[in-house]
C-alpha cells in the first residue's frame, strides 16, 4: 500500500472526527534508540550533530531529563502511556503494556481520538522479543524497518548463520548471538533502516501538506542502538584518537556487587568477550562506532526537518525529540544501559513549539512521564485522567523557574543470595539515592552519590553516618512516590 493510500485510509477510518487543520497544531514526535547526551547542544565538543543542534536552536533543551527505566520497552511504555513502570508493573522487554492496562489511551491514540491522523514509523513502542507495535495507536498500519541490518556480505552471512543455528532454541531473546557489533560500509544512507525511515517520514509530510489534515507523526530512529552500523562517511567524521575515553574502569566504591550492569547485551555480539573487559582498542572502536551511528541518525533527522520546513507546516508543528535512555560507554567498566546510574538514566529531551522561546536550555529536572501531558498542553488538548507526569510547558517560557524536587527511576536486579530486587532511584538536584528492595518491601541495600562533588558516581556514601539525614529525606521522597503503587511481579532482566 503506497503512502497516499495509507493516508486516505486513515481519513476514512477517522471519519467525522477529522477537524480542519488550521484549528489544530501538528505534532512531530521523534524517538531515538539508545541516544545519550553525546550531542553538541548538550556540551559534547566531540559530537558531530548539526541537526540535533539545529533543533535545539529552535526550542528548549532539557539538560536534566530522565527516563523511568534504562531499557527500551519500559522506558517507551512510560512515555507513551504516561504511567510509571512500578504502576504498569512491567520491567522486561517482552511483556506488552496492554497486558497490564488493556484500555489505556496511549499518546498517539489520544491524538487519534481527537481528530488527528496518527502515523508511526520505525521504533516507537518496542518491537521484537515477543512484543509488538500497538495497532490501536495508529490511524494507518505502522511502518517498520529492520533494527539489526548489515550491508557487508560477510556480516550478512554471519547473522544469517547464527539466526538459523539458534532458531527456536531459546525463549530468552537476549541470549541470541547477534553478529558484528559495528560496521562501516561505503553505502548510501538508505541502505540501513534509519535512511528508510527518514525517507518514509519525508513522504508522509508531503502527503500531509497536500491533504491538509492535522497529524501526529511519530518517527522512531534505530541508531545509535547496537550494532553500530553506519555508512563509512559518518565514521570518517571522527578521528578515533581524539574521542573521549572512559576515565574509570571499575564500579563505584562501596556499591552492591549486583548494582552494576555486566552488559550482557554487548557480549552477545561477535568477538566480544563472554566475561571481563574489552580491550582498549575494542573500547575505542566501540566509542567511535557509537559516535558514527549518532551522526548517521542526525543526518536522517536533518532530512525530516528539511521536509517539514519545505512543507510550510513547521510554524504550526510541535516537535519533541527524546532518546529512550542513556548508555554506558565504558564508564565504570560498563557498556549498554541496564542500570540505575546517571549515565544510563539521563537522556536527551528537546521541545520546540509554535509561540515558545527558542535556543534556550533549562536545568529543571524532567521525567519522561512528563512528555505526554506536555504535548497535550502544547496542542491545546485536554489531558486524560490517568497521567502521572507534570507538564513541562512552564519551563518553555521560564527555563530558570524552580524545578520539581525529584526524578525517579527503577531497575530490576538481584542475585542468588538476595533473590529478585527492584532498585528504586531518586535523583534530586544534588544527590542520587537508590534503595534495592525485596518483594516484601524490605531494603536489601542502599546507594547514595553526591553528584555535585562526585559527578562520576565513584563512591557510594550510603554507609557514612554523616549522610543519615540525606538518606532519610530521600527515602521519604521515594515512599511518597510508591505509596499508591507498591511494586509487585518482579521480572529479572539480564545484566
Amino acid at each position: 500500500m503506497n503512502v497516499l493510500l495509507r493516508v486516505l485510509l486513515g481519513v476514512l477510518l477517522l471519519g467525522p472526527a477529522v477537524i480542519a487543520a488550521d484549528k489544530k497544531t501538528n505534532v512531530l514526535f521523534i524517538a531515538v534508540d539508545d541516544l545519550k547526551p553525546t550531542i553538541g547542544c548538550y556540551g559534547d565538543p566531540a559530537a558531530m550533530t548539526p541537526n540535533l543542534d539545529r533543533l535545539a536552536a529552535r526550542g528548549t533543551v532539557f539538560e536534566r531529563a530522565y527516563c523511568m527505566q534504562a531499557v527500551c520497552s519500559p522506558s517507551r511504555n512510560a512515555v507513551l502511556t504516561g504511567l510509571r513502570p512500578e504502576v504498569l508493573r512491567i520491567y522486561d522487554l517482552g511483556t506488552n503494556f496492554r497486558k497490564s492496562v488493556p484500555d489505556v489511551a496511549t499518546l498517539p491514540q489520544w491524538f487519534k481520538q481527537h481528530g488527528y491522523s496518527s502515523h508511526g514509523l520505525g521504533k516507537i513502542f518496542h518491537v521484537g522479543h515477543g512484543n509488538t507495535e500497538d495497532a490501536a495507536s495508529w490511524s494507518v498500519p505502522h511502518f517498520q524497518a529492520k533494527s539489526i541490518g548489515y550491508a557487508l556480505p560477510e556480516n550478512q552471512a554471519q547473522i544469517t548463520r547464527e539466526e538459523a543455528l539458534f532458531a527456536n532454541k531459546t525463549k530468552e531473546p537476549w541470549k541470541l548471538p547477534r553478529g558484528a557489533a559495528y560496521e562501516s560500509a561505503d553505502v548510501p544512507d538508505d541502505t540501513y533502516g534509519d535512511g528508510k525511515i527518514a525517507a518514509e517520514a519525508v513522504a508522509r509530510l508531503d502527503v500531509f501538506k497536500k491533504s491538509g489534515e492535522p497529524f501526529f507523526l511519530a518517527v522512531g530512529f534505530l541508531k545509535p542502538h547496537l550494532p553500530f552500523c553506519a555508512p563509512k562517511k559518518y565514521w570518517d567524521l571522527y578521528d578515533p584518537a581524539k574521542l573521549p575515553m572512559p576515565t574509570r574502569a571499575t564500579p563505584p566504591e562501596g556499591a552492591p556487587d549486583f548494582a552494576p550492569s555486566t552488559w550482557g547485551e554487548l557480549r552477545q555480539y561477535k568477538d566480544m568477550p563472554e566475561k571481563g573487559a574489552v580491550s582498549p582498542e575494542t573500547a575505542r572502536t566501540l566509542i567511535h562506532g557509537y559516535y558514527a551511528a549518532t551522526s548517521y541518525m542526525d543526518a536522517q533527522l536533518g532530512a525530516v526537518l528539511d521536509a517539514l520546513d519545505r512543507s510550510g507546516l513547521a510554524e504550526n508543528t510541535i516537535i519533541v525529540l527524546w532518546g529512550d535512555h542513556g548508555w554506558h560507554l565504558g564508564d565504570h567498566g560498563m557498556w549498554c544501559k541496564h542500570s540505575n546510574y546517571e549515565q544510563a538514566t539521563r537522556a536527551p529531551l528537546i521541545v520546540a513549539a509554535p509561540g515558545k522561546k527558542a535556543g534556550q536550555k533549562t536545568r529543571a529536572l524532567a521525567e519522561f512521564v512528563d512528555i505526554y501531558p506536555t504535548i497535550c498542553d502544547l496542542a491545546g488538548l485536554e489531558k486524560p485522567a490517568h497521567l502521572q507526569g507534570d507538564s513541562l510547558v512552564p519551563w518553555l517560557t521560564a527555563p530558570d523557574r524552580a524545578t520539581k524536587t525529584a526524578a525517579f527511576q527503577v531497575y530490576p536486579r538481584g542475585s542468588k543470595e538476595t533473590g529478585p530486587l527492584l532498585g528504586h532511584a531518586v535523583r534530586t538536584d544534588r544527590w542520587r539515592y537508590v534503595e534495592w528492595r525485596k518483594k516484601d518491601g524490605t531494603v536489601a541495600a542502599r546507594e547514595l552519590y553526591d553528584l555535585r562533588d562526585d559527578a562520576g558516581e565513584t563512591v557510594n556514601l550510603a554507609g557514612k553516618p554523616e549522610n543519615e539525614a540525606t538518606i532519610r529525606e530521600h527515602g521519604a521522597l521515594l515512599q511518597q512516590r510508591l505509596a499508591a503503587a507498591p511494586p509487585i511481579g518482579l521480572t529479572m532482566l539480564p545484566r
